[in-house]
């Protein structure tokens, strides 16, 4: 068995040369250590996975306190609506976009003040609008 340090430099290692590796080469290398690799396609989401496996491994994995946060069932991703962030929802069988900007939302060239401006709008009912937009309650499993 290899002493810690030295386990953790050849992981380096090994992480360092996935880089220049090719799909095959990667393939090849998660054949080696874990068996059967998984089939993506995309050779950089495959060197991602690998590589942190790899690190997991020599350097440790999520601590105790970490895995209970994410077990948890009720660890709720709640998003922020942030400039930029464009949102779509359907209602009644139509599309609705919006696009968030600092002073408020863009929906159909009209700026509303509020997500639940526009979903008022849209609905002709109260809604909160980063509900209505898929914000709240997005469950983090």
């Amino acid at each position: 068995m290899l002493k810690s340090s030295s386990r953790k430099k050849q992981a380096t290692a090994v992480v360092a040369d996935l880089i220049d590796m090719s799909l095959a080469d990667v393939r090849a290398e998660w054949q080696k250590r874990y068996g059967p690799p998984p089939k993506h396609r995309a050779g950089d989401l495959l060197r991602r996975v690998l590589a942190w496996r790899i690190q997991a491994e020599a350097f440790g994995d999520l601590d105790a306190a970490t895995r209970r946060i994410l077990a948890k069932e009720q660890n709720v991703l709640r998003p922020a609506a942030q400039p930029g962030m464009r949102l779509a929802r359907e209602w009644a069988g139509r599309r609705y976009e919006v696009v968030v900007i600092e002073s408020g939302v863009v929906f159909e060239g009209q700026t509303f003040g509020s997500l639940s401006e526009v979903a008022r709008h849209i609905t002709g009912r109260k809604w909160n609008g980063p509900r209505f937009f898929g914000l709240r309650g997005v469950n983090v499993r």
